[in-house]
């Protein structure tokens, strides 16, 4: 296993994933992104990770089911040989096949204060809650939704007038902040077991 390698999974935008590339430039994160992998083709984070010279993988899930998908995925992740798996807005359920490969060495980031609001639309449901309070999570990826063990959380004030846009975008900032540092907690606590 490649000591501080990280494969990140997605399948948007890649924000998350850009926002740990630039940790690593800054030097606040002592890792290295061995491949980008996505279930979609337009993804934008591919494009990105293109641009960043990265490995950049498309490897499409529809009309696979999701247990072959996984099988295709950990063949796919096996060369790359990294430490961590991180889902950056992978919008798959993984299964204990790929759970069981990496075993506690999947991350996952949610927008919500787990356990409050798992699965999709976390940030509507606390809207539609009425909290004044919710966040994001890092947690370790188990064969729940959003069940995980919770490595790191950042709280969110939830303003009067909020929409699931607005709340949506000062909850990504943070979780811009809080992935990486994840990453380098777990990362060591790596290290230090070996």
């Amino acid at each position: 296993m490649g000591q501080r390698r990280i494969a990140i999974l997605i399948s948007g935008r890649g924000s998350n994933f850009v926002a740990i590339h630039e940790a690593i430039g800054r030097g606040d994160l002592d890792a290295e992104i061995c491949c980008v992998i996505s279930d979609r083709a337009d993804a934008g984070g591919l494009e990105r990770a293109r641009e960043f010279g990265l490995e950049a993988v498309c490897l499409p899930a529809r009309g696979i089911e999701r247990e072959e998908y996984d099988r295709l995925l950990g063949r796919t992740l096996a060369p790359f040989d990294p430490a961590l798996v991180c889902l950056a807005g992978f919008m798959r359920i993984v299964t204990p096949i790929l759970l069981d490969a990496y075993p506690g060495r999947i991350l996952n980031i949610h927008p919500s204060l787990l356990p409050s609001f798992p699965g999709l639309h976390a940030q509507r449901q606390a809207l539609e809650y009425g909290v004044k309070v919710s966040g994001c999570t890092v947690h370790l990826a188990d064969a729940g939704i959003d069940t995980g063990p919770i490595l790191m959380q950042r709280a969110v004030e939830v303003r009067d007038g909020d929409t699931e846009e607005t709340l949506s975008a000062r909850i990504l900032a943070e979780e811009h902040q809080v992935y990486w540092r994840a990453i380098a907690l777990m990362l060591d606590r790596l290290a230090v077991s070996r």
